[in-house]
């Protein structure tokens, strides 16, 4: 282990002994939270084929790229096991779960893991969607694993869950509004609901992050920069159909995404920036020279990155998909 991976291993430690504050403060037990049955038809009751009836005439006249768009957003939350299997590795995890960030890290997937559950569930009732080319996605996604380019430095991996939370919250939260302009209350008020649970999380990681620039500035900022630097990639891009190349699907439904307005590369440099804000970046001055520049780098690099996504343009129209049936 080299000094900055012992560092990085005491500052965990040190943040460890308050971990199970931010438990009570940012995560809900089993019992008190919402589960996916709260929002969807009741199996057990005299009314449920009627109420699937109304979800499927409803689902009707939601547009293709919708479709597209919910789709790669629930794939991209049942490949929780992926996830779960990266975050256990992290500098200052203890995988046998003796420690506080082992219990934050399970608490946190197993709230994730009703987000997948519910809008699967939605998506198979509704009768819109080739379940199977959908499943066969989700377990390509899961076994293809993901390269986010964190390693298992926590510094690295916790800037990427302060701006993926974030990304996720937006999307379900647009979402959730072309569902309710079409009239499709029962998604909408899932998806508003699932946001609601991303932006919990959003705030959580960035403490964690807040709390290590307090006791190690430097080397904060310069694993900001390299994550900057690298791009931040959504969880789900090697997603892909069958017989298809990895990544192909997530480049489709990325363009499905920004041609209706859920997640584009605006918002992308809008979480930058809040994150700069968020951790006072700009105005941070207990940094070494190399931090200093890293510091620089990244308050300059918005304006830089907004003005290559103003001229990036998205195809009008993209091949079509395995998961939808003929729209």
């Amino acid at each position: 282990m080299n000094p900055k991976e012992n560092v990085r291993l005491e500052v965990m430690e040190f943040i460890d002994k308050d971990v199970n504050q931010y438990l009570d403060k940012f995560l809900i037990s089993p019992e008190k939270i919402w589960q996916p049955t709260d929002f969807l038809p009741d199996s057990q009751s005299d009314t449920f084929l009627d109420d699937i009836k109304e979800l499927q005439e409803l689902s009707k006249d939601l547009p293709y790229d919708f479709w597209v768009t919910l789709i790669g957003d629930t794939i991209t939350e049942e490949a929780l096991p992926t996830y779960e299997s990266w975050v256990m590795e992290i500098e200052g995890v203890d995988n046998e779960g003796r420690n506080g960030w082992s219990k934050w890290f399970r608490a946190w997937t197993a709230e994730e893991n009703r987000h997948g559950d519910v809008l699967n569930k939605f998506m198979y009732l509704s009768g819109r969607i080739n379940m199977r080319e959908v499943e066969i996605s989700t377990q390509y996604l899961i076994s293809d694993g993901f390269d986010i380019g964190t390693s298992r430095d926590p510094y690295k991996n916790f800037v990427y869950t302060s701006f993926q939370e974030l990304a996720t919250y937006i999307s379900h939260n647009r979402v959730s509004e072309i569902a309710k302009k079409n009239g499709v209350f029962r998604l909408a008020k899932m998806c508003k609901i699932i946001a609601g649970d991303e932006m919990r999380h959003h705030l959580a990681y960035v403490e964690f992050v807040k709390r290590i620039f307090e006791v190690d500035p430097n080397e904060m900022m310069l694993a900001f920069q390299h994550m900057l630097k690298l791009k931040i990639v959504m969880p789900a891009h090697f997603l892909r159909e069958s017989n298809e190349p990895i990544g192909r699907a997530f480049e489709i439904f990325s363009d499905s995404a920004q041609r209706i307005g859920v997640y584009t590369s605006s918002d992308y440099v809008d979480i930058i920036r809040k994150l700069i804000k968020l951790w006072g970046v700009e105005t941070m001055s207990n940094l070494n020279e190399e931090g200093e520049k890293a510091r620089d780098f990244i308050v300059n690099l918005p304006d830089r990155l907004d003005r290559i996504a103003q001229r990036i343009v998205i195809p009008k129209e993209s091949p079509k998909l395995k998961w939808i049936n003929s729209i």
